[in-house]
Protein backbone atom coordinates (compact mmCIF):
# COMPACT_ATOMS: atom_id res chain seq x y z
CA UNK A 1 0.00 0.00 0.00
CA UNK A 2 1.48 3.73 -1.24
CA UNK A 3 2.62 5.45 1.77
CA UNK A 4 0.37 9.14 2.44
CA UNK A 5 2.57 11.89 2.62
CA UNK A 6 1.56 14.78 4.00
CA UNK A 7 2.95 18.52 3.55
CA UNK A 8 2.64 20.60 6.10
CA UNK A 9 -0.09 22.33 6.66
CA UNK A 10 -0.74 25.76 6.90
CA UNK A 11 -2.38 27.65 9.88
CA UNK A 12 -5.09 29.28 8.06
CA UNK A 13 -6.18 26.26 6.66
CA UNK A 14 -6.15 25.03 10.10
CA UNK A 15 -8.14 27.98 11.22
CA UNK A 16 -10.57 27.06 8.44
CA UNK A 17 -10.87 23.57 8.96
CA UNK A 18 -12.00 24.39 12.77
CA UNK A 19 -14.63 27.35 11.57
CA UNK A 20 -15.85 25.19 8.76
CA UNK A 21 -16.40 22.10 10.53
CA UNK A 22 -17.98 23.94 13.56
CA UNK A 23 -20.24 25.66 11.72
CA UNK A 24 -21.54 22.73 9.53
CA UNK A 25 -21.88 21.36 13.09
CA UNK A 26 -23.87 23.96 14.23
CA UNK A 27 -25.86 24.33 11.51
CA UNK A 28 -26.99 20.81 11.42
CA UNK A 29 -27.64 20.52 15.26
CA UNK A 30 -30.19 23.69 15.64
CA UNK A 31 -31.94 22.15 12.19
CA UNK A 32 -32.20 18.34 13.65
CA UNK A 33 -33.38 19.47 16.43
CA UNK A 34 -36.64 20.43 14.32
CA UNK A 35 -36.30 18.34 11.42
CA UNK A 36 -40.23 18.64 10.90
CA UNK A 37 -40.08 22.92 10.71
CA UNK A 38 -36.53 22.73 8.30
CA UNK A 39 -39.13 20.40 6.57
CA UNK A 40 -41.80 23.19 5.90
CA UNK A 41 -38.95 25.65 5.10
CA UNK A 42 -38.34 23.12 2.60
CA UNK A 43 -41.82 22.67 1.43
CA UNK A 44 -41.57 26.59 1.10
CA UNK A 45 -38.76 26.04 -1.55
CA UNK A 46 -40.60 23.40 -3.55
CA UNK A 47 -43.30 25.68 -4.34
CA UNK A 48 -40.93 28.12 -5.17
CA UNK A 49 -39.72 26.24 -7.92
CA UNK A 50 -42.59 24.21 -8.71
CA UNK A 51 -42.13 20.70 -7.67
CA UNK A 52 -44.98 20.70 -4.84
CA UNK A 53 -44.31 16.74 -6.18
CA UNK A 54 -41.62 16.42 -3.57
CA UNK A 55 -43.52 17.60 -0.51
CA UNK A 56 -44.06 13.78 0.98
CA UNK A 57 -40.27 13.60 0.40
CA UNK A 58 -39.66 17.13 2.89
CA UNK A 59 -39.34 15.61 6.25
CA UNK A 60 -36.87 12.52 5.21
CA UNK A 61 -35.21 15.11 2.78
CA UNK A 62 -34.88 17.69 6.08
CA UNK A 63 -33.21 15.03 8.03
CA UNK A 64 -30.83 13.66 5.49
CA UNK A 65 -29.62 17.35 4.84
CA UNK A 66 -28.77 18.13 8.65
CA UNK A 67 -27.15 15.02 9.11
CA UNK A 68 -25.40 15.74 6.22
CA UNK A 69 -23.50 18.74 7.32
CA UNK A 70 -23.16 17.44 10.86
CA UNK A 71 -21.43 14.20 9.57
CA UNK A 72 -19.45 15.86 6.71
CA UNK A 73 -18.31 19.06 9.72
CA UNK A 74 -17.37 16.06 11.79
CA UNK A 75 -15.72 14.69 9.48
CA UNK A 76 -13.56 17.54 8.34
CA UNK A 77 -12.54 18.06 11.77
CA UNK A 78 -11.06 14.50 12.61
CA UNK A 79 -9.67 14.86 8.79
CA UNK A 80 -11.53 11.45 7.50
CA UNK A 81 -11.90 11.01 3.95
CA UNK A 82 -10.49 14.54 3.09
CA UNK A 83 -10.94 14.55 -0.22
CA UNK A 84 -14.55 13.58 -0.67
CA UNK A 85 -15.58 15.66 2.44
CA UNK A 86 -13.99 18.23 0.61
CA UNK A 87 -15.73 18.00 -2.27
CA UNK A 88 -19.10 17.18 -0.45
CA UNK A 89 -19.09 20.61 1.38
CA UNK A 90 -18.20 22.36 -2.03
CA UNK A 91 -20.97 20.83 -3.84
CA UNK A 92 -23.24 21.62 -0.51
CA UNK A 93 -22.31 25.42 0.37
CA UNK A 94 -22.82 25.97 -3.49
CA UNK A 95 -26.45 24.56 -3.27
CA UNK A 96 -27.45 26.76 -0.61
CA UNK A 97 -25.44 29.94 -1.63
CA UNK A 98 -27.85 29.41 -4.85
CA UNK A 99 -30.92 28.68 -3.03
CA UNK A 100 -30.16 32.16 -0.56
CA UNK A 101 -28.91 34.23 -3.65
CA UNK A 102 -32.34 33.01 -5.19
CA UNK A 103 -34.52 33.97 -2.06
CA UNK A 104 -32.64 37.20 -1.44
CA UNK A 105 -33.08 38.16 -4.94
CA UNK A 106 -36.26 37.19 -6.05
CA UNK A 107 -37.67 38.38 -2.07
CA UNK A 108 -39.66 34.73 -2.27
CA UNK A 109 -38.66 32.78 0.57
CA UNK A 110 -37.99 35.37 3.50
CA UNK A 111 -35.72 33.01 6.19
CA UNK A 112 -33.82 30.32 4.96
CA UNK A 113 -34.04 28.54 7.99
CA UNK A 114 -29.98 27.72 7.87
CA UNK A 115 -29.73 28.13 11.64
CA UNK A 116 -33.58 26.79 12.25
CA UNK A 117 -35.51 29.40 14.55
CA UNK A 118 -32.79 29.70 16.87
CA UNK A 119 -31.22 32.41 14.68
CA UNK A 120 -33.33 33.76 12.14
CA UNK A 121 -31.66 35.35 9.26
CA UNK A 122 -32.83 37.23 6.35
CA UNK A 123 -31.92 36.25 2.54
CA UNK A 124 -28.90 38.68 2.01
CA UNK A 125 -27.92 37.70 5.41
CA UNK A 126 -27.81 34.21 4.48
CA UNK A 127 -26.47 34.25 1.43
CA UNK A 128 -23.54 36.61 3.14
CA UNK A 129 -23.02 33.63 5.47
CA UNK A 130 -22.76 31.35 2.91
CA UNK A 131 -20.28 33.90 0.51
CA UNK A 132 -17.42 33.62 3.91
CA UNK A 133 -18.41 29.33 3.92
CA UNK A 134 -17.68 29.43 0.61
CA UNK A 135 -14.43 31.48 0.75
CA UNK A 136 -13.12 29.20 3.34
CA UNK A 137 -14.04 25.83 1.66
CA UNK A 138 -12.18 26.95 -1.60
CA UNK A 139 -8.94 27.30 0.84
CA UNK A 140 -9.69 23.82 2.14
CA UNK A 141 -9.97 22.41 -0.92
CA UNK A 142 -7.41 23.81 -2.65
CA UNK A 143 -5.21 22.16 -0.05
CA UNK A 144 -7.81 19.03 0.60
CA UNK A 145 -4.62 16.27 0.09
CA UNK A 146 -2.93 17.59 3.28
CA UNK A 147 -5.46 17.57 5.66
CA UNK A 148 -4.22 15.15 8.04
CA UNK A 149 -6.49 12.60 10.24
CA UNK A 150 -6.09 12.76 13.81
CA UNK A 151 -6.86 8.94 14.11
CA UNK A 152 -5.45 5.94 12.59
CA UNK A 153 -8.20 5.26 9.12
CA UNK A 154 -9.78 2.84 11.55
CA UNK A 155 -11.07 4.92 14.45
CA UNK A 156 -11.68 7.25 11.91
CA UNK A 157 -13.80 5.62 9.88
CA UNK A 158 -15.70 3.83 13.23
CA UNK A 159 -16.07 7.79 14.56
CA UNK A 160 -17.65 8.90 11.09
CA UNK A 161 -20.32 5.74 11.07
CA UNK A 162 -20.89 6.84 14.77
CA UNK A 163 -21.70 10.66 13.87
CA UNK A 164 -24.13 9.22 10.75
CA UNK A 165 -25.77 6.67 13.68
CA UNK A 166 -26.18 9.77 16.36
CA UNK A 167 -27.04 12.46 13.47
CA UNK A 168 -30.12 10.35 12.04
CA UNK A 169 -30.91 8.44 15.37
CA UNK A 170 -31.14 12.43 17.17
CA UNK A 171 -33.37 13.88 14.32
CA UNK A 172 -36.08 11.08 14.32
CA UNK A 173 -35.92 11.16 18.19
CA UNK A 174 -36.59 15.05 17.73
CA UNK A 175 -39.32 13.81 14.78
CA UNK A 176 -41.19 12.04 17.40
CA UNK A 177 -41.20 13.30 20.93
CA UNK A 178 -40.84 17.13 20.04
CA UNK A 179 -37.57 19.43 19.63
CA UNK A 180 -35.39 19.33 22.69
CA UNK A 181 -34.45 22.71 23.05
CA UNK A 182 -37.50 24.70 21.70
CA UNK A 183 -36.71 27.78 19.82
CA UNK A 184 -40.34 29.03 19.31
CA UNK A 185 -42.63 31.44 20.24
CA UNK A 186 -45.06 29.19 21.63
CA UNK A 187 -42.33 27.32 24.07
CA UNK A 188 -42.88 26.35 27.55
CA UNK A 189 -43.13 29.85 29.85
CA UNK A 190 -43.82 31.83 27.16
CA UNK A 191 -47.09 34.27 27.56
CA UNK A 192 -48.94 34.04 24.06
CA UNK A 193 -50.57 36.93 24.56
CA UNK A 194 -47.42 39.47 25.37
CA UNK A 195 -46.07 37.81 22.86
CA UNK A 196 -48.46 39.56 20.33
CA UNK A 197 -48.26 43.00 21.59
CA UNK A 198 -46.32 45.50 20.35
CA UNK A 199 -44.84 47.92 23.11
CA UNK A 200 -45.84 51.44 23.07
CA UNK A 201 -43.53 54.23 20.82
CA UNK A 202 -41.76 50.69 19.12
CA UNK A 203 -40.81 51.99 15.44
CA UNK A 204 -43.58 50.37 12.49
CA UNK A 205 -42.39 49.64 9.19
CA UNK A 206 -40.85 52.12 7.14
CA UNK A 207 -42.35 51.66 3.32
CA UNK A 208 -41.28 54.01 0.22
CA UNK A 209 -44.12 54.28 -2.65
CA UNK A 210 -43.07 54.90 -6.25
CA UNK A 211 -45.55 56.53 -7.92
CA UNK A 212 -45.85 56.77 -12.11
CA UNK A 213 -46.94 59.80 -13.54
CA UNK A 214 -47.94 61.14 -16.87
CA UNK A 215 -47.71 64.61 -18.26
CA UNK A 216 -51.29 65.01 -19.70
CA UNK A 217 -50.45 67.65 -22.15
CA UNK A 218 -47.03 65.83 -23.47
CA UNK A 219 -47.55 62.85 -22.95
CA UNK A 220 -44.15 62.36 -20.75
CA UNK A 221 -43.52 59.74 -18.19
CA UNK A 222 -41.62 60.10 -14.94
CA UNK A 223 -41.26 57.52 -11.55
CA UNK A 224 -40.54 59.48 -8.53
CA UNK A 225 -40.53 58.27 -4.53
CA UNK A 226 -42.84 59.59 -2.42
CA UNK A 227 -39.85 61.57 -1.13
CA UNK A 228 -39.19 62.96 -3.86
CA UNK A 229 -42.87 63.06 -5.12
CA UNK A 230 -43.49 65.53 -2.06
CA UNK A 231 -40.26 67.37 -2.30
CA UNK A 232 -40.25 68.61 -6.14
CA UNK A 233 -44.05 70.02 -5.57
CA UNK A 234 -45.02 68.05 -8.63
CA UNK A 235 -48.00 67.45 -6.97
CA UNK A 236 -48.83 70.60 -7.49
CA UNK A 237 -48.76 70.56 -11.09
CA UNK A 238 -52.30 69.54 -12.19
CA UNK A 239 -50.76 68.73 -16.00
CA UNK A 240 -49.06 65.76 -13.74
CA UNK A 241 -51.47 62.75 -12.87
CA UNK A 242 -50.79 59.17 -11.14
CA UNK A 243 -51.12 56.40 -13.61
CA UNK A 244 -52.25 52.91 -11.87
CA UNK A 245 -51.60 51.51 -8.08
CA UNK A 246 -48.10 53.13 -6.38
CA UNK A 247 -45.80 50.08 -5.38
CA UNK A 248 -44.71 49.75 -2.42
CA UNK A 249 -41.07 49.08 -1.08
CA UNK A 250 -40.50 47.95 2.58
CA UNK A 251 -37.38 50.10 3.39
CA UNK A 252 -36.57 49.75 7.28
CA UNK A 253 -38.51 46.82 9.51
CA UNK A 254 -39.49 47.94 12.30
CA UNK A 255 -41.20 46.05 15.33
CA UNK A 256 -42.79 42.90 14.94
CA UNK A 257 -43.78 40.55 17.58
CA UNK A 258 -42.93 37.16 18.23
CA UNK A 259 -46.48 35.95 17.18
CA UNK A 260 -48.64 38.19 14.58
CA UNK A 261 -50.47 35.51 12.75
CA UNK A 262 -52.85 34.25 15.51
CA UNK A 263 -56.30 34.65 15.25
CA UNK A 264 -58.75 32.01 17.03
CA UNK A 265 -62.46 31.98 15.52
CA UNK A 266 -65.45 29.89 16.03
CA UNK A 267 -66.95 28.47 12.97
CA UNK A 268 -69.22 31.83 12.63
CA UNK A 269 -66.29 33.92 12.54
CA UNK A 270 -66.50 35.41 15.80
CA UNK A 271 -62.84 35.89 17.47
CA UNK A 272 -62.27 34.58 20.50
CA UNK A 273 -58.59 34.85 20.76
CA UNK A 274 -58.08 36.95 23.64
CA UNK A 275 -60.97 35.00 25.86
CA UNK A 276 -59.34 31.59 25.32
CA UNK A 277 -55.91 32.60 25.86
CA UNK A 278 -56.96 34.88 28.93
CA UNK A 279 -58.45 31.65 31.08
CA UNK A 280 -57.01 32.32 34.15
CA UNK A 281 -57.01 28.42 35.23
CA UNK A 282 -55.46 25.41 33.66
CA UNK A 283 -56.83 24.88 30.00
CA UNK A 284 -55.70 22.33 27.25
CA UNK A 285 -55.40 23.01 24.18
CA UNK A 286 -55.32 20.73 21.53
CA UNK A 287 -53.61 21.71 18.35
CA UNK A 288 -54.49 19.93 15.27
CA UNK A 289 -53.42 21.66 11.81
CA UNK A 290 -54.93 19.27 10.06
CA UNK A 291 -57.48 16.70 10.94
CA UNK A 292 -57.40 14.66 8.07
CA UNK A 293 -53.88 13.91 8.65
CA UNK A 294 -53.61 13.78 12.59
CA UNK A 295 -53.10 10.95 14.70
CA UNK A 296 -56.19 8.96 15.05
CA UNK A 297 -55.42 6.85 18.20
CA UNK A 298 -53.83 9.87 19.67
CA UNK A 299 -57.42 11.64 18.51
CA UNK A 300 -59.18 8.96 20.56
CA UNK A 301 -56.44 8.98 23.75
CA UNK A 302 -56.84 13.06 24.48
CA UNK A 303 -61.05 12.98 23.95
CA UNK A 304 -60.71 10.54 26.98
CA UNK A 305 -58.72 12.59 28.70
CA UNK A 306 -61.12 15.70 28.10
CA UNK A 307 -64.38 13.92 29.04
CA UNK A 308 -62.27 13.07 32.76
CA UNK A 309 -61.02 16.43 33.12
CA UNK A 310 -63.97 17.98 31.77
CA UNK A 311 -66.33 15.93 35.07
CA UNK A 312 -63.55 15.88 37.19
CA UNK A 313 -61.94 19.58 37.11
CA UNK A 314 -64.39 21.39 35.13
CA UNK A 315 -61.37 21.87 32.84
CA UNK A 316 -61.92 23.17 29.44
CA UNK A 317 -60.08 21.35 26.70
CA UNK A 318 -60.37 23.14 23.33
CA UNK A 319 -58.97 21.95 20.05
CA UNK A 320 -57.61 24.33 17.12
CA UNK A 321 -57.69 22.90 13.33
CA UNK A 322 -57.42 24.77 9.92
CA UNK A 323 -59.63 22.15 8.44
CA UNK A 324 -63.49 23.72 7.78
CA UNK A 325 -65.94 24.22 9.63
CA UNK A 326 -68.08 21.81 7.83
CA UNK A 327 -65.50 18.93 7.71
CA UNK A 328 -64.69 19.25 11.02
CA UNK A 329 -68.41 19.10 12.61
CA UNK A 330 -68.85 16.34 10.48
CA UNK A 331 -65.41 14.91 12.13
CA UNK A 332 -66.40 15.75 15.34
CA UNK A 333 -69.59 14.16 15.12
CA UNK A 334 -67.99 10.95 13.77
CA UNK A 335 -65.53 10.27 16.49
CA UNK A 336 -68.04 12.14 19.40
CA UNK A 337 -64.75 14.62 20.13
CA UNK A 338 -65.98 16.10 23.90
CA UNK A 339 -63.91 19.43 23.35
CA UNK A 340 -64.67 22.77 21.64
CA UNK A 341 -63.32 23.07 18.30
CA UNK A 342 -62.29 26.42 16.90
CA UNK A 343 -59.91 27.69 13.95
CA UNK A 344 -56.76 29.64 12.85
CA UNK A 345 -54.67 29.38 10.28
CA UNK A 346 -52.32 26.80 9.64
CA UNK A 347 -49.12 28.29 9.90
CA UNK A 348 -48.55 29.52 13.81
CA UNK A 349 -50.79 26.06 14.46
CA UNK A 350 -48.01 24.28 12.94
CA UNK A 351 -45.69 27.04 14.85
CA UNK A 352 -47.31 26.46 18.48
CA UNK A 353 -46.33 22.13 18.37
CA UNK A 354 -44.23 20.48 16.04
CA UNK A 355 -46.83 17.66 16.00
CA UNK A 356 -50.54 16.65 14.65
CA UNK A 357 -52.09 16.23 16.91
CA UNK A 358 -50.12 18.08 20.02
CA UNK A 359 -51.17 19.63 23.02
CA UNK A 360 -50.63 22.64 25.32
CA UNK A 361 -51.73 23.29 28.46
CA UNK A 362 -51.89 26.93 29.08
CA UNK A 363 -53.12 29.01 32.01
CA UNK A 364 -53.33 33.01 31.81
CA UNK A 365 -52.13 33.11 28.37
CA UNK A 366 -48.81 31.49 29.32
CA UNK A 367 -47.62 27.61 28.09
CA UNK A 368 -47.08 25.61 31.07
CA UNK A 369 -45.77 22.63 29.05
CA UNK A 370 -46.67 20.93 25.69
CA UNK A 371 -46.19 17.19 24.63
CA UNK A 372 -46.22 15.36 21.24
CA UNK A 373 -48.71 13.02 20.76
CA UNK A 374 -46.70 9.88 21.29
CA UNK A 375 -45.43 11.80 24.89
CA UNK A 376 -49.39 12.74 26.35
CA UNK A 377 -49.41 12.30 30.03
CA UNK A 378 -51.27 10.01 31.58
CA UNK A 379 -54.48 11.02 33.13
CA UNK A 380 -53.13 10.42 36.55
CA UNK A 381 -49.59 12.37 36.37
CA UNK A 382 -52.00 15.08 34.87
CA UNK A 383 -53.81 15.46 37.77
CA UNK A 384 -51.03 15.16 40.36
CA UNK A 385 -48.82 17.51 38.65
CA UNK A 386 -50.98 20.26 37.50
CA UNK A 387 -54.71 20.08 38.93
CA UNK A 388 -54.31 19.17 42.78
CA UNK A 389 -51.89 21.77 43.95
Amino acid sequence: MEKVIYKSTAWWVWAARILVGLLFIFSGLVKINDPLGFSYKLEEYFEVFHIGFLNSLALSLAIILCSLEIILGFALLIGVRAISVAWGLLLLIIFFAFLTFYSAFFNVVQTCGCFGDAIPLTPWQSFSKDMVLLLLIIVLFKDRRNIRPLFNAKTCDQLLIASAVISVGFGLFTYNFSPVIDFLPYKVGANILDEMKTPPGAQPDEYELTYNLKNKKTGATKTMTNTEYLKTNIWKDNNWEIIGQPESRLVKRGFTPKIRDLAIQDAQGNDYTKELLSNPFNNLVIVAYDINKADGDAIDRLNALAINLSQNFNTRMVMLTSNSAQFTQAYSKQHKLMFEIFYADEVPLKTMVRSNPGILLIKNGTVINKWHYHSIPKYDELVKQYFQQ
